[in-house]
């Protein structure tokens, strides 16, 4: 963790960072997502908590790409959240909930009562993060139950990646974040992606993901943290193991999605788990990546169909 005079000036900076994003914008009504009436100031509170969970600082020459996240996370959120309403889905895990909020103050090196503090040192509402992420794990319990009937593992593929996995007790693991893009409404895939390569060069990968994943991890630039080889799919695998440490992977096509990597780090790691916990592992593996590819096809679905109107 970092140290005291460390925090002190993170919450300084955030301060005045946020004093200038007050004061860029004038309250007043913004955007109507269905039934759910977004104002400026709630613009202005995203900006805050992509700022302060992202380590970054409010200015002249970031403010333009900050509101355009703020802007899509914000769509992408309430239209998520008119989903969930319909289905009157109210149960989620709590123990999730205090996973993630963890995860998120891990991610900017602090703990979590560090974290509440410089929300309440910049009058936030620490509740705010905390909708967020049940938004989140409302939606992916909704993809669940609608989907779950379709979770369809093959056993023998199984069976085959632990055999793999035995042959050797040191196990690679990569620091991994990513951009997932949706192609159902590009019309030219090879041009899109020209251009996403271009933004990641001139920017950064974790200011593009922010900006265009699709990808619930894009609220953090795309992190995905370490990724065990073990949980990557052979075609993913072969992608991941031919790019070096700091660039980005080719592009892997997936049923309906792009996906980039970005290879930040890996390292070797002796592998503790027991037969039963590695095959445990490969499944969730498997189930998690046929459900996120269902979350992003019925997201797709319900973005069509709900009106969005700026004001």
């Amino acid at each position: 963790m970092i140290n005291i005079k460390k925090i002190f000036f993170l919450i300084i900076l955030l301060i005045i960072s946020f004093t200038k994003v007050n004061a860029a914008i004038v309250d007043g009504m913004f955007i109507t997502i269905g039934n759910k009436a977004i104002t400026k100031s709630d613009i202005v509170n995203e900006i805050k908590i992509i700022l302060l969970l992202n380590n970054k600082i409010y200015s002249s020459s970031n403010k333009k790409e900050l509101r355009q996240i703020a802007i899509t996370t914000i769509l992408k959120r309430n239209i998520k959240l008119n989903e969930i309403e319909k289905y009157k889905l109210t149960q989620y895990s709590k123990a999730d909930l205090a996973k993630e909020l963890e995860r998120l103050a891990n991610n900017i090196n602090v703990d979590l009562d560090t974290l509440k503090n410089v929300f309440s040192s910049n009058d936030m509402e620490f509740k705010l993060i905390e909708d967020q992420i049940k938004i989140e794990l409302l939606w992916n319990s909704l993809i669940f139950e609608l989907y779950k009937d379709k979770l369809k593992i093959n056993p023998s593929e199984i069976e085959d990646q632990l055999k793999k996995e035995n042959e050797s007790k040191e196990k690679l693991e990569y620091l991994i974040s990513e951009i997932l893009i949706n192609v159902e409404n590009i019309t030219n895939t090879d041009e899109e992606i020209k251009k996403i390569k271009n933004r990641i060069n001139v920017e950064s990968f974790e200011s593009v993901a922010e900006s265009i994943s699709d990808s619930p991890s894009s609220a953090i630039g795309g992190n995905l943290g370490w990724v065990k080889e073990s949980e990557l799919s052979e075609k993913i695998k072969l992608v991941v193991m031919t790019t070096k440490v700091g660039a980005v992977t080719e592009p892997i096509f997936l049923s309906n999605e792009i996906l980039l990597y970005q290879i930040r780090d890996k390292r070797k790691v002796k592998e503790t788990l027991t037969l039963e916990e590695k095959k445990n592992q490969i499944v969730n593996y498997e189930k998690n990546k046929i459900l996120n590819m269902y979350s992003l096809s019925h997201y797709d679905k319900v973005r069509r169909s709900i009106s969005v109107r700026f004001h």
